[in-house]
């Protein structure tokens, strides 16, 4: 399988959704685990700035890289993105997209609050 790595150096990246758990099974409720480690697997979704552009990215993060009280507005550093280009057929309906995942994510500053008055 293809991974990319992600170059994060001069990106802002903020949390966009608090941290829930990711899902193997949205019947059941089962969750998903890391298959190497076997820690189990949150989504995490952020905005990714970098090169005037601006996308919500949905990392899978395991969950031992993720720190306590992650809310949105926080500035964040990703360790280890990497993208995975995926694809599947279901009922005859072919579908694709980037997989995105990190390491581990860092509380690196509070959000600026310039120009707002109180």
């Amino acid at each position: 399988m293809r991974f990319i790595p992600v170059d994060t150096t001069g990106a802002l990246v903020m949390v966009a959704q608090p941290p829930r758990p990711k899902l193997k099974n949205r019947q059941t409720g089962e969750m998903a685990m890391d298959a190497e480690t076997g820690a189990p697997l949150v989504t995490l979704d952020v905005t990714f700035v970098a090169n005037g552009e601006a996308d919500i990215l949905s990392l899978t993060v395991p969950q031992p890289g993720i720190p306590e009280g992650l809310a949105p507005g926080m500035l964040v550093s990703l360790t280890r993105l990497i993208a995975r280009p995926w694809e599947n057929e279901f009922n005859g309906q072919r579908r694709s997209g980037i997989a995105f995942r990190a390491d581990a994510v860092t509380v690196t500053a509070a959000p600026s609050l310039a120009g707002t008055s109180a």
